[in-house]
């Protein structure tokens, strides 16, 4: 077994190196070629590897594992040599290569374009009260969350997902974080994209960083050709340039204000609205006020 691995490895260094001479020499018909086999000999590692692994199980949100991924071995989500990843574990991976908060539908392109995943949106739309839920029973009990991004009111910011081990200025978002978050991102995808030949020419990544060069000025040229990943992280970098300062000292600003005044569990999960909803009810003298809180207060009417 151990010659087997040494042979396959030795196989894949090679056609990595292949695929590498052939971008160079801007030959995508012997590239894609040179990637078949690749995926071909990666399998066959993936499967030598995990021959004695048990089968797993179709996939959950949580402790059930989903079919997916491992490195970029082609599939869509379908098991490889055994190997199965949770849909939570998706998300990190996703959340992780993006590095700030996201929506859930960026988080499913991330994963399904550059990390071989097959998350649906579905799968993560009760995916932060689940991990709410967890961390009330038994705070702290996991390595990380997948938590909710604070608003400046400190509540949790609708369909923004974080990860619970990233600092809190990560983990709020002022007026000019959509914008930079945005940038951040696009960045990582080219960044990712123009370190990873093999990835650098799969439609689905070309497709999402086209996606995101669209809104970043002097991204693209004129034409319609792939974009650049090194010009699309330049043009990133140039304009998160102009606000980073700002949105730095507003987050700076808000998560000071979150340290001080919320628990563990709203740090990561956020805080009740903060407004106050009255129902002013008449009993006799006095009006009955409630709140988000839960408490009530009596006063007397006048």
């Amino acid at each position: 077994m151990s010659d087997r691995l040494d042979e396959l490895e030795r196989r894949i260094d090679g056609l990595r190196a292949g695929v590498r001479r052939a971008m160079r020499a801007k030959d995508p018909a012997t590239a894609r070629g040179l990637r078949a086999e690749l995926r071909a000999a990666e399998r066959a590692w993936d499967a030598l590897v995990t021959e004695d692994a048990a089968p797993g199980t179709a996939a959950g949100t949580d402790g059930a594992p989903a079919a997916v991924p491992g490195p970029r071995t082609g599939g869509r989500g379908r098991p490889r040599g055994g190997r199965l990843v949770t849909v939570r574990e998706q998300v990190h991976q996703a959340l992780t290569l993006l590095g700030a908060p996201a929506q859930p539908r960026l988080v499913a392109a991330v994963s399904e374009a550059l990390l071989d995943g097959a998350l649906r949106g579905a799968q993560l739309t009760s995916l932060r009260r689940d991990e709410e839920r967890s961390f009330v029973s038994s705070p702290y009990g996991r390595p990380y969350y997948l938590c909710a991004a604070l608003t400046d009111r400190l509540s949790p910011a609708r369909g923004l997902l974080t990860v619970s081990t990233w600092p809190l200025e990560r983990r709020v978002v002022g007026p000019l974080s959509p914008r930079v978050d945005f940038l951040t991102c696009a960045m990582a995808v080219a960044r990712h994209l123009g370190a990873d030949p093999v990835a650098a020419l799969d439609p689905r990544a070309l497709r999402l960083l086209a996606r995101m060069a669209r809104n970043i000025p002097g991204a693209t040229d004129a034409d319609l050709g792939p974009p650049d990943p090194d010009r699309v992280a330049g043009a990133a970098a140039h304009e998160l340039a102009v606000h980073a300062g700002r949105d730095t000292r507003d987050r700076a600003e808000l998560a000071g204000r979150a340290t001080s005044q919320l628990d563990d569990r709203a740090r990561l999960f956020g805080a009740s609205t903060l407004i106050t909803v009255a129902r002013d009810t008449v009993a006799g003298d006095t009006v009955t006020t409630s709140g988000t809180a839960g408490g009530t207060a009596t006063r007397g009417r006048r």
